[in-house]
């Protein structure tokens, strides 16, 4: 995951939540869950300053969009205790999306927090990738 893939990943999420008026923060890590770009809209909410970062994360370290984990991370679930493990940094709802490059290889994360509904979050994170996968594509030849 290079810093412009990255810049470019979190400038679109943030135009995507912008058309739908929404102020978030985006995160992108690389494979291996650090931190390569962040940017925050003027006016999002300041959790979003650390929950993007930790949904990307999340998302890489558990190879599933956070939202998928929500349920296996339920009481009773086989994942449960998830959100209280790596010094809380695990997020399990909708925000975290792990990036793949054309082999479906993990080569990153990008988290989004702030909207209102955690599906407006994953929506954001998913149109940013619709907007730069073609990048990362030619990017990886």
């Amino acid at each position: 995951m290079r810093l412009t893939q990255a810049q470019q990943l979190c400038a679109a999420a943030l135009s995507a939540a912008a058309e739908d008026g929404l102020l978030v923060s985006a995160a992108v890590v690389d494979a291996g869950g650090n931190l390569v770009a962040f940017a925050r809209m003027d006016g999002a909410e300041i959790a979003g300053v650390v929950l993007a970062p930790d949904k990307a994360y999340t998302a890489v370290a558990n190879s599933a969009p956070t939202h998928e984990l929500a349920e296996a991370a339920a009481p009773g679930g086989p994942l449960f205790g998830l959100h209280a493990a790596a010094q809380g940094r695990f997020v399990v709802f909708g925000g975290g999306i792990p990036i793949r490059d054309a082999a479906g290889t993990i080569v990153g994360g990008i988290g989004v927090s702030g909207a209102p509904d955690p599906a407006d979050d994953v929506r954001c994170a998913e149109r940013a990738l619709n907007v730069v996968h073609g990048i990362l594509a030619e990017a990886s030849q």
